[in-house]
């Protein structure tokens, strides 16, 4: 009886395919089949979509975000493809979505089909290379000394050290008719357009 139990063993040990050390061929088959296999997710090219879609989830036309990719390419592009890394395109879009909805990472995830992590390394490296461009676009009036615009500000509001000041509004508007109605309407539930009003004395 001994000596068919374990006949039965070593045969059960050979063909389960869920053991460590296999000596069956068959079990090997099976346990190749039951192996999940890495499985990446095809990316959609997002500027081989109309400027109409890519206005109202990026808020860029398609030169708008060429052009922000030539600007920041060279600062955020991966030197390997390995592990499908992210094109500058796709990496901008990324970012550009979640500057335009605000949204959680999560959701700006599921909508680019990639995860949270990938997410929010993308959006930090591009806020990064956008910072380290920020005196090529932000300039003050070089007529005047910053001395003179920090006292000026300090004798209206009594805060010191301060050269400029930027704000934004949203300007109530009748609601536009026709195919884009859709992209006045704020996160206040009301037609409007945001207008930005920097100040500098």
């Amino acid at each position: 009886m001994k000596a068919q139990n374990c006949v039965f063993l070593s045969a059960l040990t050979m063909a389960c395919p869920f053991l460590r050390d296999v000596v069956d061929e068959e079990a090997l088959v099976l346990r190749r089949a039951f192996r999940r296999e890495r499985v990446f997710r095809d990316r959609l090219d997002p500027l081989a979509f109309p400027d109409d879609h890519l206005y109202e989830r990026y808020r860029f036309s398609a030169d708008g975000i060429r052009y922000l990719c030539r600007l920041l390419g060279p600062r955020i592009k991966h030197c390997t493809a390995r592990s499908h890394a992210l094109s500058v395109e796709q990496m901008v879009c990324v970012a550009l979505r979640f500057f335009a909805s605000g949204a959680f990472l999560y959701s700006v995830g599921d909508a680019e089909q990639l995860n949270k992590a990938t997410i929010c390394r993308t959006i930090r490296s591009v806020c990064l290379a956008i910072k380290a461009l920020a005196d090529v676009f932000i300039s003050f009036p070089g007529h005047r000394r910053l001395c003179d615009m920090k006292e000026e500000f300090y004798r209206i509001a009594g805060f010191p050290n301060v050269i400029g000041a930027v704000d934004c509004t949203h300007i109530r508007i009748k609601a536009p008719s026709g195919a884009h109605e859709a992209d006045f309407v704020n996160r206040k539930s009301f037609h409007s357009i945001n207008v930005q009003v920097n100040i500098t004395f």
